[in-house]
């Protein structure tokens, strides 16, 4: 989408991480982002990145965990910006800890957060495309949605939940004969402060499993969904390899993420002294899109691209084929 012609697009979750990143991606195109997150620090650096490449930005601080103010906030955004074309519910929240020693009040946070936080992103999204008969709805989700792993009960729940949520969703909007696209991009690990902000209990410090990916590469296949009707997205080869092996072995990996799954997820290194966490409260100051990560990330995606590509792909490949064919029946 050229410049003169860019929508708006709200993105929750936009002051840090693959939100952060994904605000940006859309605003080096020129389309006008409707910033949606608790932090006020965060979305102030948000603001000003968004300025940056080149878009218009409108920064609105809102809890997702609570409908009425992701209402007020999309009220707010299409007052301001104009009608919304695109939106990203991104917004997340994890612990990481085994399920007996969760309290109950923070799984329930971490489920309101992560699928309630999606669903009343898309009920808001929906209320104001529906009736104009237009829009994109972009659920971030992640390999986790399909095979869960050990101490992140909260999360894996939560988005095995949206997926459920929104499928069950597509074929309300499929049987109303709406055009409103739905879908979902899954994500492998990437590099965003969560890591340094989720809730945990462990003593070491969490990471994710590695290989690791930059948000920017999430932000361009999300900002891709968002200009193809593709039903899901899968970013990173190790997402396709955990979606894959949970249709045909889950029981192997029941057992494999029961040897390896807790040391994937945690450094050597002990936990910060006064390390604080965004579970109930935003922690103060912008963390920006990467997290600690830098050196172990990757920038690209070789399976992104291919699955991208795919069309033009199997158009060469369809012209080798013929090609083929036309060398034989010569050299005969």
């Amino acid at each position: 989408m050229n410049k003169s012609n860019a929508g708006c697009v709200v993105v929750t979750g936009a002051s840090a991480g693959v939100g952060r990143a994904t605000a940006v991606a859309f605003a080096k195109r020129g389309w006008r982002v409707g910033l949606i997150a608790r932090g006020a620090d965060g979305l102030e650096g948000a603001r000003h990145d968004v300025l940056a490449a080149g878009g218009t930005p409108l920064a609105v601080e809102a809890d997702v965990a609570d409908h009425g103010q992701v209402e007020a906030a999309a009220e707010r955004i299409e007052r301001e910006l104009g009608p919304i074309d695109v939106w990203v519910n991104n917004a997340m929240a994890t612990i990481f800890c085994p399920v007996e020693h969760i309290a109950p009040e923070d799984f329930e946070r971490a489920t309101q957060v992560t699928y309630l936080g999606a669903v009343w992103g898309t009920m808001a999204a929906l209320r104001r495309m529906k009736p104009r008969r237009h829009g994109t709805i972009i659920q971030v989700g992640s390999a986790l949605a399909y095979r869960s792993i050990p101490l992140q009960a909260p999360y894996c729940g939560a988005k095995s939940a949206v997926r459920g949520f929104t499928d069950s969703l597509r074929s309300e909007l499929l049987h109303d004969g709406s055009p409103i696209h739905l879908t979902m991009v899954h994500l492998s690990a990437f590099n965003t402060p969560q890591f340094d902000w989720g809730r945990t209990c462990m003593r070491k410090q969490p990471q994710p499993v590695p290989p690791i990916f930059q948000p920017e590469v999430a932000a361009e296949a999300v900002y891709w969904s968002a200009h193809h009707r593709r039903r899901e997205l899968w970013v990173g080869f190790p997402a396709v390899k955990a979606i894959l092996a949970q249709r045909i072995v889950p029981g192997l990996i029941d057992r494999l993420l029961a040897r390896r799954g807790y040391s994937g997820q945690h450094t050597d290194q002990p936990l910060p002294p006064g390390r604080r966490d965004n579970l109930y409260e935003p922690v103060p100051g912008d963390h920006g899109a990467h997290g600690r990560f830098d050196a172990r990330s990757r920038d690209s995606s070789g399976q992104l691209w291919l699955t991208t590509h795919r069309t033009t792909l199997a158009a060469f490949a369809l012209a080798a084929l013929v090609g083929l064919g036309v060398r034989r029946s010569i050299t005969r």
